[in-house]
């Protein structure tokens, strides 16, 4: 069954902790809650007296019966079991809605670490790991390992119970206790063997439901591509694979789970049996009496449900322990990026410098190597090369979002290793080819830049962007609802949104990375007028395959495999007629102006 568990292994930053540092690293969630988990304590142990105290009530009754007392004398007995079943149910519901309570709160700040820890993860990480596996970690695993305190606090219920009745059966007979309590250790041992099992099977389980929540958030996400290709058969196909193996997987976990009990089971019937047997012949010899021996037969069901139920226990505490394993992997997940300081410029010009940068993405992709360059302050710089030449990667490395392996890189002097990553990111703009607006308004989208903006300043903003003639074509103006992803707005459309994001931001480096590149010539000229008022008197690394983004550039970089073969202006590069030339002639020339005349008079268009 091997090809069950196929795509369920741990991921590179899994971990393994102990029991004792799982239990230890949940513990200190629920330590801000001590009062009320006191307050639940006590009821506990009150519970577990009250508990104790019903079966030694109704075994009294049932002796006063063999006396044949009148039915007045049953009375007192009758209220005291009353008022110990209501008192039972009165400290159970205190017990449980303050332990509900607390769990609900530690829910909420171990979903806040989670999903602070997935804010904190480099970009590298989401690379690397399906972001649906993710999801799963904060949500579902989040929920499941904080459930481990319900089981625990249900399992001291238990065992306390357990202590008070046997204390008392040993003063009542002695024989009869030593074989209730016989068997005990078996039971504890088989069950307490199960949780070996139990950790790996879980693990895997949980896993497999991460699967499939990576594939439905994948599916949906790429919905408009899957139907374009109409290749909807197909995805549901692979995701009835994934079903399949997620059901095969807890089918495995079930039979698991339910192979435990049918033999803590017999182990408890043997009990049973020689307590029911031993303890008759007593009643019959009048060593014991009739109450005494309900007692036992009692007592036993009180003694037997909380052994076999460590099974239980130990199945569900696994389950939780498991999760709680996955969240704190991710909680404790070392990042790529690392930062030797907290340096807070306190205003950046925008000198960038490269000194001899080595950088790659994995072992066997080099993307950079011994790269140097500088971007003065204020310097429009463009990068142009086939598609791998590094111009996405200097852009990345510029923004701090992927760890270079050796090198250095500079803002304003200082190693950009050095600087708080908060601060430095609040100076940074970045537009991409494709950007990324969250369902709300086109208001709301262009706030992004700064919360705090007040809306006279983002329609000062936006009216800045293209001379503002495109907010007036949006249904709704600034109030438009953009759709899960920008979906209502066109490309066009959501690149002039990015574009008023970031002016709004007002950022003093600034990286455009091909945000022109799917876009019509009408709509490309009004984001070319938004980009002459972004890329004022700011530090900007132009990243496009159309003209229009780089021939007025300040200085145009040729890049080829990670090295510079050319830089200077539009105009001078074409004099050298060398790369630059010919990436002209072969990819920029038919976008220019003279060539789009030149073909019309030529075609007599």
């Amino acid at each position: 069954m091997g090809f069950i568990m196929d795509g369920l292994d741990a991921e590179a930053y899994d971990r393994t902790y102990s029991d004792r540092d799982l239990v230890r690293r949940i513990a200190a969630y629920f330590r801000p809650h001590l009062r009320r988990m006191a307050t639940v304590a006590i009821a506990i142990v009150l519970t577990s007296l009250v508990d104790t105290g019903l079966p030694i009530a109704i075994s009294r009754a049932i002796d006063q019966l063999a006396f044949d007392p009148p039915l007045a004398a049953l009375i007192p007995t009758a209220v005291l079991i009353a008022a110990l079943a209501g008192s039972s149910w009165l400290f159970n519901f205190i017990r449980r809605s303050l332990s509900s309570q607390v769990v609900g709160d530690v829910v909420l700040k171990v979903r806040e670490d989670a999903f602070d820890a997935v804010l904190k993860r480099d970009l590298s990480f989401y690379d690397e790991f399906p972001s649906g596996k993710i999801v799963s970690r904060v949500t579902s695993d989040s929920q499941a390992f904080s459930n481990v305190v319900m089981l625990v606090m249900d399992l001291m219920s238990q065992v306390l119970l357990v202590v008070l009745l046997i204390g008392y059966l040993f003063t009542v007979n002695v024989q009869l206790t030593l074989i209730t309590l016989a068997l005990a250790p078996f039971i504890i041992f088989t069950a307490l063997q199960f949780r070996r099992i139990a950790r790996n099977t879980i693990t895997k389980s949980r896993r497999a439901r991460a699967v499939v929540s990576a594939h439905v958030q994948e599916t949906v996400a790429g919905i408009g591509v899957a139907k374009t290709f109409r290749q909807e058969r197909a995805i549901y196909d692979e995701f009835l694979d994934v079903n399949k193996q997620s059901f095969n997987v807890n089918l495995r976990a079930g039979y698991v789970f339910s192979g435990i009990f049918p033999i803590l089971n017999i182990l408890a019937g043997i009990g049973t049996a020689a307590l029911v047997y031993f303890g008759g012949l007593q009643v019959q010899q009048n060593a014991l009496s009739p109450g005494d021996w309900y007692l036992f037969i009692q007592g036993i069901a009180l003694f037997w449900f909380p052994l076999t139920s460590i099974a239980s226990f130990w199945s569900q505490f696994q389950l939780g322990m498991a999760a709680g394993e996955r969240v704190f992997a991710l909680l404790d997940a070392e990042p790529k990026v690392v930062q030797t300081g907290n340096v807070r410029l306190p205003h950046i010009h925008g000198e960038i410098r490269f000194e001899n940068v080595d950088f790659r993405y994995n072992e066997k992709e080099q993307v950079l190597e011994n790269f140097s360059l500088t971007i003065a302050p204020g310097e429009t710089l463009a990068l142009v090369g086939h598609t791998g030449a590094g111009k996405s990667s200097i852009g990345k490395l510029v923004a701090r979002f992927y760890e270079f392996q050796s090198g250095r890189i500079t803002i304003d002097g200082h190693d950009i290793r050095t600087l708080d990553l908060s601060a430095y990111h609040a100076s940074l703009g970045i537009v991409t080819q494709t950007p990324f607006l969250f369902d709300g308004s086109v208001r709301n989208n262009i706030r992004y830049g700064r919360r705090g903006a007040t809306d006279a300043e983002v329609e000062r903003v936006a009216r800045m962007i293209g001379g503002g003639d495109w907010i007036d074509s949006l249904p709704d103006g600034l109030d438009t609802k953009v759709g899960e992803r920008g979906s209502n707005l066109s490309m066009g459309q959501r690149q002039l949104v990015a574009l008023a994001r970031v002016l709004l931001q007002d950022p003093r480096i600034f990286i455009l990375d091909e945000a022109t590149a799917s876009v019509d010539p009408i709509t490309e000229a009004l984001i070319q007028e938004g980009l002459d008022v972004v890329l004022k008197n700011r530090t900007s690394i132009v990243i496009a395959h159309r003209l229009s983004t780089i021939k007025n550039a300040d200085r145009i970089i040729v890049l080829s495999k990670g090295r510079i073969l050319e830089e200077g202006t539009h105009e001078s590069l074409l004099e050298q007629g060398g790369h630059y030339a010919d990436l002209y002639n072969t990819y920029f020339r038919h976008q220019s102006l003279e060539y789009i005349e030149q073909t019309a008079l030529t075609t007599g268009g």
